[in-house]
């Protein structure tokens, strides 16, 4: 996801995209625990997006 995507988006749609990553990112690391994740990247890439979404969340409130 390009930041330019994530400033766009309201607050509320934040933090439904913020829950989104989280649990994409739970079952990631279910899937990498045992042995089923097919692209261990993707891992990195989904904790980038979810600092990205909280940083732009973070400019918003200020």
């Amino acid at each position: 996801m390009k930041a330019s995507e994530i400033k766009d988006m309201s607050p509320a749609e934040l933090n439904a995209k913020l829950g989104e990553l989280k649990s994409e990112l739970f079952n990631l690391r279910f899937q990498h625990s045992i042995n089923q994740l097919d692209n261990p990247h993707r891992i990195a890439d989904v904790k980038r997006d979810i600092a990205r979404v909280m940083t732009v969340l973070r400019q918003k409130n200020a």
